[in-house]
């Protein structure tokens, strides 16, 4: 899943409640813009905190997946290999 546009939404969706609350609650202009400012800083920050957490946990997740499968081709060749060994002796 990519998650390149996660910070750009979050903070968006942020940033729009923010003016509806603003907007009902009847502030000023610039309490507005100076809410709105903070909003946007701060789920953005929040966003990419969060989708980098995200990607470590997928790079984790790849690394134990791909030690896994080298486990098992290991365990695999060894059997094969002693097969062949069994095989010979048999001879």
């Amino acid at each position: 899943m990519s998650r390149k546009n996660m910070p750009l939404i979050l903070m968006l969706v942020a940033g729009a409640v923010t003016c509806v609350i603003t907007f009902i609650q009847n502030y000023s202009i610039t309490s507005k813009l100076i809410s709105l400012l903070i909003v946007l800083v701060i789920f953005y920050a929040l966003g990419s905190g969060l989708k980098w957490t995200l990607d470590y946990f997928d790079s984790q997740n790849e690394k134990k997946k791909q030690e896994e499968e080298e486990v098992v081709e290991e365990k695999a060749e060894d059997a094969e290999g002693e097969k062949e060994e069994q095989k010979e002796t048999k001879e």
